[in-house]
C-alpha cells in the first residue's frame, strides 16, 4: 500500500516520500533574482527531509510579479543564481520544483509587510494586465485588458520561462493557475467579463489555460512531469466550481499536465471559506477520481498521521505542506519518526537521530 514515505514516480521523475514543500511567497527579491535568503530558505526544507522542494510563485514577466519583491524567471540572468539552490537541492537527496506565474491584476501590489493595495508608478508600481478591467478589491490598481496579442504574449512567456528553468537543472515545474492570479482570473466568471473566444463559455475560459500548457509542455522534457494549480473553487456564487474544475483537468490532462496541485479561492476578496484540516483534500480526492489524473493535496494539512491518511486512502498522490513546513523546515524527519517509518538524516545532524535512523548518503 502506498503511504507518506513510499517513493513515487512520474515520467523520469522519482520522490524519495509523497511530501512536498508547497510554493510560498517570500518577497525578498530585487529585480527577481534569488539571493542568499532563497538558498538558505528551501535548502533547508531539502535537509529537513522533503521529496520534493518548490519555488515560490516565479514571475514570468516583470508585470507577472505581485509585487516589486518577487521572485522572477523572466530573464536569462535569473538562471545562475536559482541553479545554485537547485544543486544544492539534489545534493541532499530533494528535487527541485518551480512554480511559473504571472499576477494579473493582482500585481504591482506591497508585499504584506511593507503596505497594502496598489504600489503607485513613482514606487515602482505599474498597470497589471487582466482579462477585463475589473479590480480584485476597490484599494487594487485597475487593470487594462488583453488584447489577442498581449494574450499571445502571456503564453511565451510563460514557454520562455520554462526554458529557464530547465538550464537551471529543475525538476518539475507547475504552472499557476490558482489564487486569483492572471490564469485563474481568466477561468472565473467572476473576473473573466470577455465577449471574445477568451470569454464567456467554459471552453473560452479555460483557452488561455490549454494555450499556455501547450506553450510550456512543447519547451518542456518530455521524462520531466508537469504540474498545475488550481483554485478548485472560488467560493462565491456563480464562479469558478469543482465541476468545472473536472472540467478543465479532464481537458489538459492530454495536453501533458502530470498532476493537479488542488487549493481554492484567491480572485474575490470577501469569500466565505470554511477552513479547517484539510479543507481541500476533497477536490484533490474528486479530480483524482473522476479524471484519472494524479493530483496533490494541499491546505492545512500539519498531523504526520493526517497526510499519511490522506496517501494511504488515495485521496491524493501527493501532500504540499506550507506553513507548516514554516513552522518546522525539518517537519518529514519528525513525521517519519512518529509514523514508524525510515528517514535518511543528514550525516550532520545524526548525533540528534532516533536510535537506528539511516543516514544520508551523497547523491
Amino acid at each position: 500500500m502506498d503511504h507518506l514515505f513510499a517513493p513515487w514516480r512520474q515520467r523520469g521523475l522519482e520522490l524519495k516520500n509523497r511530501i512536498v514543500v508547497s510554493p510560498m511567497c517570500e518577497y525578498s527579491s530585487q529585480d527577481g533574482f534569488a539571493n542568499d535568503w532563497h538558498f538558505v530558505h528551501l535548502g533547508s526544507r531539502a535537509i529537513g527531509g522533503a521529496g520534493l522542494v518548490f519555488t515560490e510563485a516565479s514571475a514570468v514577466t516583470p508585470e507577472g510579479r505581485i509585487s516589486p519583491d518577487d521572485l522572477g524567471i523572466w530573464d536569462d540572468r535569473h538562471i545562475a543564481p536559482l541553479r545554485r539552490i537547485v544543486d544544492f537541492l539534489h545534493q541532499h537527496g530533494a528535487r527541485a520544483g518551480m512554480q511559473l506565474a504571472h499576477a494579473g491584476r493582482k500585481g504591482s501590489t506591497y508585499a504584506p509587510a511593507r503596505g497594502e493595495g496598489a504600489v503607485p508608478a513613482e514606487q515602482g508600481g505599474w498597470t497589471p494586465p487582466a482579462p477585463s478591467a475589473l479590480r480584485f478589491a476597490p484599494n487594487y490598481p485597475l487593470p487594462r485588458e488583453l488584447d489577442a496579442a498581449g494574450i499571445a504574449a502571456v503564453a511565451a512567456a510563460f514557454a520562455a520561462a520554462a526554458r529557464r528553468a530547465l538550464a537551471a537543472g529543475f525538476d518539475v515545474v507547475e504552472i499557476h493557475a490558482a489564487h486569483g492570479y492572471l490564469l485563474h482570473e481568466f477561468l472565473s466568471p467572476l473576473s473573466n467579463q470577455r465577449q471574445d473566444s477568451y470569454g464567456g463559455s467554459l471552453e473560452n475560459r479555460g483557452r488561455i489555460v490549454a494555450e499556455v500548457t501547450a506553450a510550456v509542455r512543447a519547451v518542456w522534457p518530455a521524462e520531466r512531469p508537469l504540474w498545475l494549480r488550481i483554485s478548485a473553487t472560488d467560493w462565491a456564487p456563480g464562479g469558478w466550481d469543482v465541476e468545472q474544475s473536472v472540467a478543465l483537468v479532464r481537458r489538459l490532462a492530454p495536453l501533458g499536465v502530470d498532476l493537479v496541485d488542488c487549493s481554492s479561492a484567491g480572485n474575490v476578496a470577501q469569500a466565505q471559506i470554511p477552513v479547517g484540516p484539510g479543507y481541500q483534500t476533497a477536490f484533490a480526492a474528486r479530480i483524482r477520481r473522476e479524471t484519472g489524473t494524479a493530483t496533490g493535496a494541499v491546505g492545512m494539512i500539519v498531523a504526520p498521521a493526517q497526510a499519511d491518511t490522506i496517501i494511504r486512502s488515495g485521496q491524493a498522490d501527493v501532500v504540499l505542506l506550507a506553513r507548516e513546513m514554516l513552522r518546522d523546515p525539518y517537519w518529514p524527519l519528525r513525521a517519519a519518526r512518529e509514523l514508524g517509518q525510515a528517514a535518511a538524516w543528514p550525516v550532520q545532524y545524526l548525533r540528534a537521530a532516533p536510535a537506528g535512523s539511516p543516514a544520508a548518503q551523497p547523491l
